[in-house]
């Protein structure tokens, strides 16, 4: 087998073994085989809601499944096909398998994400909050590069992005903003953001041209149906007005309408400005509160959800999730995952997929990868 087709196959491979053990794969297929035996039982239906979830669950599996043996049997036939054309010396042949191949390992990977999306609330709308760390203009400036890389990854996903809040930076940059992003799985994907970004560069606000070190941490929560009943007591509430403010002038407001909420047990702070009304504004800040407290549930029932998230630490050095270094040379290395880029600036300009799905298929794997940072 040649070496390019043997590298397609190695990682369809590596795609397939992921969706079997993401499925447990023996209890999928008894699991599917009752689903089938109760779709086909009449009394089913007397209840509608117990039905569709039946049948969402049954289509789920069955799709899951069947994708996974089809891309199973598609691999072995290419691979036989290019063995019988290599010792017939058909080499149009040969090339046509191996580009079948490629095809169908973008397949099996796009496929492998699409089944780790699965969890409770990753189907849905996601926040996104950055927050500068120490460092005063050097900070800021690394917060508005990231919301800048976050607004071009989701403008390539083809999500709608809506600024919440916003917290302009002293000199330059911001100290705070907070997105709303719209679109299927924003939050499976962005999940595996939430951490600390560590940024190396020369600094181009430092006259004598000296390599600085900048941090900035990213929260990531899920916005949350209205079928999900979320608890707050008033009581538990501090609540704070302010004027609203914003870069150049935009979202600036004459009066106090921008609201603060701060949740005293958890010490959890929300904020939105987006609004002219402090009433709206309340009422967006409040949607906010409760998904970072569901956030926060989910990640004490679901082991494998932002089990590294370190929000609650420091922002700087230790805690890092990701570093990207411009000086003296170009490199984005993921500190959990081992992912790295050479092409920084692809990745500052939302080139940001290939660092989730990593991190997304670490979660089912479980394996952890000793990486160190860079210099």
């Amino acid at each position: 087998m040649r070496a390019e087709a043997q590298q397609y196959i190695d990682r369809i491979d590596a795609a397939l073994d992921l969706l079997r053990r993401f499925l447990d794969w023996d209890r999928a297929l008894r699991r599917l085989d009752e689903l089938n035996a109760r779709v086909e039982d009449p009394t089913l239906w007397d209840n509608a809601k117990l039905a569709q979830e039946v049948m969402r669950e049954r289509t789920r599996l069955d799709s899951a499944i069947g994708a996974t043996r089809a891309i199973e049997a598609e691999k072995t036939d290419n691979a036989e096909l290019i063995e019988m054309a290599e010792a017939e010396g058909d080499e149009d042949m040969v090339s046509e398998a191996i580009a079948a191949l490629k095809a169908l390992a973008e397949r099996a990977d796009e496929d492998k994400i699409k089944a780790l999306l699965a969890g409770e609330a990753d189907a849905s709308d996601t926040y996104l909050e950055i927050h500068a760390g120490a460092g005063g203009t050097e900070s800021q400036d690394w917060a508005e590069i990231l919301s800048r890389m976050y607004r071009r990854w989701a403008e390539r996903r083809g999500f709608k992005v809506e600024l919440v809040d916003y917290q302009a930076g002293e000199t330059a940059g911001i100290k705070s903003a907070t997105f709303l992003i719209k679109g299927e799985n924003a939050y499976g994907y962005a999940k595996t953001e939430s951490g600390v970004h560590r940024l190396v560069r020369i600094s181009p606000y430092d006259s004598a041209a000296r390599r600085h070190t900048s941090f900035s941490s990213v929260w990531v929560y899920p916005v949350i149906d209205d079928n999900i009943d979320i608890e707050v007591k008033e009581s538990d509430l501090k609540i704070d007005t302010y004027r609203a403010s914003g870069a150049g002038g935009q979202h600036v407001n004459t009066t106090d309408s921008a609201v603060r909420i701060t949740h005293v047990p958890s010490g959890i702070i929300v904020a939105s400005q987006n609004d002219r009304s402090q009433h709206k504004n309340r009422a967006t800040a409040m949607n906010m509160l409760k998904a970072r407290l569901y956030e926060a549930e989910l990640r004490k029932r679901e082991e494998a959800a932002n089990t590294d998230y370190q929000a609650k630490t420091e922002i700087g050095w230790g805690h890092q999730i990701r570093s990207y270094v411009l000086q003296p040379y170009q490199l984005v290395k993921d500190l959990r995952t081992g992912v790295t880029s050479t092409a920084p600036d692809d990745v500052l300009d939302g080139a940001l997929d290939p660092f989730m799905a990593a991190a997304l298929s670490q979660k089912v794997t479980g394996e952890k990868v000793d990486v160190e940072d860079v210099d």
